[in-house]
């Protein structure tokens, strides 16, 4: 057990609560409600192993980094609590999962694994040569969305296209937020961020307006797919949170990043799941 829990603290478990809520979301549109256990069950186990196997990789992708910043040096990997090979075994792990629920959803599903495992890889490697990567970081764990629309219907439709922008677009901005801590050690070492490139009030700035995106993409998806009430309200309150998330972090004053980005971010995540599931309820 002790083992187990060094291993969920290695991947950051808890912070599958960012994408599944809007993989569950995604689900229950396209089924118009609940689409049975057999759905529910692969989405839950394609979706903790994509999180699973890009953590571990992104882990062991930036061992070396995480071991000169003073931020992440106390990581398990820098520590020597986890070893390097417990960790791809991990990422393994990950990637059975998900390539199992893939091949047992549907067709477009089975094509669509090579993509999502490319870009669960990809990802880790962006902030070496673009400070774009928080938008690849977002294209990734947004596609959690439109993935659970696809493990229901097998095809594409506008509302979850506009859904996977809206969660690409937020998990971008808290993304650029949370790097503001790295601000200087990224500087110095070359890694490539948005506040590095730009400096804090830029980046700040960048990141307010790509919530603000996001929270007309969420708008947008809502229309398409014809929500009622319940949807809007829920994305009022969901602009009320990112909105404190951004009152909470300042270029003077950086030390509520992490309950802005953990905190504020899961309240959206998991808001947005209770009023889809809300709106759902009362159209019956």
């Amino acid at each position: 057990m002790r083992r187990l829990k060094l291993y969920l603290e290695l991947v950051r478990f808890e912070h599958t609560l960012f994408a599944l809520p809007f993989a569950y979301g995604g689900m229950l549109w396209a089924a118009g409600g609940w689409p049975g256990f057999r759905v529910f069950l692969l989405v839950t186990l394609a979706m903790v192993g994509a999180r699973t196997m890009a953590m571990a990789l992104n882990r062991l992708i930036d061992w070396r980094l995480d071991a000169l910043n003073p931020r992440t040096r106390n990581r398990h990997l820098p520590r020597g609590l986890v070893k390097p090979w417990e960790t791809l075994v991990l990422a393994l792990l990950g990637l059975v999962l998900l390539v199992y629920a893939g091949l047992h959803l549907n067709p477009l599903t089975a094509r669509l694994l090579p993509v999502a495992v490319f870009f669960l890889v990809f990802y880790s490697y962006t902030k070496r040569f673009t400070w774009l990567c928080h938008y690849v970081l977002g294209l990734t764990i947004g596609a959690a969305a439109p993935g659970g629309w696809i493990a229901v219907t097998g095809s594409f439709a506008p509302a979850p296209l506009w859904l996977w922008a809206g969660v690409g677009l937020w998990i971008a901005g808290f993304d650029i937020l949370y790097a503001t801590q790295d601000y200087a050690f990224d500087r110095a070492h070359g890694v490539k961020s948005l506040p590095a490139r730009f400096g804090l009030p830029a980046a700040l700035a960048v990141a307010r307006t790509t919530h603000l995106l996001a929270w007309l993409a969420f708008l947008v998806a809502g229309l398409a797919y014809g929500a009622g009430g319940p949807y809007f309200l829920g994305l009022l309150l969901v602009g009320g949170l990112l909105l404190v998330e951004h009152r909470l972090v300042s270029p003077e004053d950086l030390s509520k990043v992490d309950l802005a980005f953990f905190q504020a971010n899961v309240g959206v995540s998991l808001g947005m799941l209770l009023f889809v599931v809300l709106d759902l309820l009362l159209r019956r």
